[in-house]
């Protein structure tokens, strides 16, 4: 009877030191999520992260039977979306909604942040690429990319390129090529596309980077010309327009949108967000909205987003180099 009555003692104080983990653990079976996520997004309503980070919350709502809610927090160069997540408790309920940006160009261009891109974020899903394409002016007597080539590498310093500013991707991504072919352009920044692509339109620069929707309708009224996309391969919004990478082998600068955690959340959280994600990318009426807006499902996990930004921190490692661009 006293063995039976130790062995019963043992396993209630066993259990009971189990409930406060269970307690402590959002994706405990049945238990997560238990209330509203929160996407903290680094930038203001309407751009590329934004557009993505509600697209996904939408569906993530929906099939998690909680509330996703949209947190722009711009400023600081990604610092006050930072902090919003490092003041809070990494219990799986907020998130970090950007680009690329925040992690290989700002580490390299700004020498004050307030956040370590290493110690403090946790990859937990690759959502999306959104390639650039290559425009060019209709009076640039080209009409693919090796006529390009062939153009531009005639007449060193005389033409020039607009962007969405310094240090843009648009502008890494003409610095990376100009590297790459051994070009000579001009660079002429703007502040943002709202103003390069009219730019390029008017015809006060030859040629830039952007994103498709913002080009489609000068292509189709044949007031602008699409050479080549910086992505990886071809995209599927204008299959017939080359990759640079078909030229320049490994190219790939197309910005990519992912889902990172505060480091110590828990993992089953994580898990569960990007197996959600995953899903998401595979939905009709997601890639739908997302290719109106310029943007490719991926839907990849922490694995291959941690891969993604160790790579692309790379390549822009190469191109602020080139750029020469110096730490402020």
């Amino acid at each position: 009877m006293l063995r039976f009555t130790r062995s019963v003692a043992l396993l209630a104080a066993a259990g009971l030191t189990a409930l406060p983990a269970l307690a402590q653990t959002p994706a405990a079976a049945g238990a997560y999520p238990s209330k509203s996520i929160r996407f903290v997004v680094p930038y203001a309503p309407g751009g590329l992260p934004d557009t993505v980070a509600r697209i996904v919350a939408q569906r993530l709502g929906d099939r998690l039977g909680q509330s996703v809610v949209i947190d722009n927090r711009p400023g600081a160069n990604g610092g006050v979306a930072a902090g919003v997540l490092s003041s809070g408790p990494a219990d799986g309920y907020t998130f970090l909604v950007t680009d690329g940006s925040m992690f290989s160009v700002n580490p390299l261009i700004y020498s004050k942040l307030t956040y370590d891109p290493k110690r403090d974020f946790l990859p937990v899903a690759l959502i999306a690429r959104a390639p650039l394409f290559l425009a060019v002016n209709p009076k640039m007597p080209v009409n693919s990319m090796q006529e390009w080539i062939s153009y531009v590498k005639a007449r060193p310093g005389e033409l020039n390129y607009g962007s969405s500013g310094i240090g843009s991707t648009h502008h890494l991504t003409m610095e990376s090529l100009k590297a790459g072919l051994g070009l000579d352009i001009k660079h002429i920044p703007y502040k943002g596309t709202g103003q390069s692509v009219p730019a390029l339109v008017g015809g006060q620069v030859e040629m830039l980077f952007s994103a498709y929707p913002s080009l489609t309708g000068f292509v189709k009224d044949g007031r602008v010309k699409l050479i080549a996309t910086n992505g990886a391969q071809r995209s599927a919004q204008a299959p017939d327009v080359p990759a640079i990478a078909e030229f320049l082998p490994g190219f790939d600068f197309a910005p990519i949108i992912g889902i990172l955690a505060p480091v110590g959340t828990p993992p089953a959280a994580v898990q569960r967000i990007a197996a959600e994600v995953a899903a998401i990318a595979k939905q009709p009426d997601a890639i739908q909205a997302m290719a109106v807006a310029g943007i490719e499902p991926v839907g990849a996990g922490p694995d291959d987003y941690a891969k993604a930004i160790a790579e692309e921190n790379e390549r822009f490692a190469k191109a602020i180099a080139a750029a020469k661009l110096k730490s402020e």
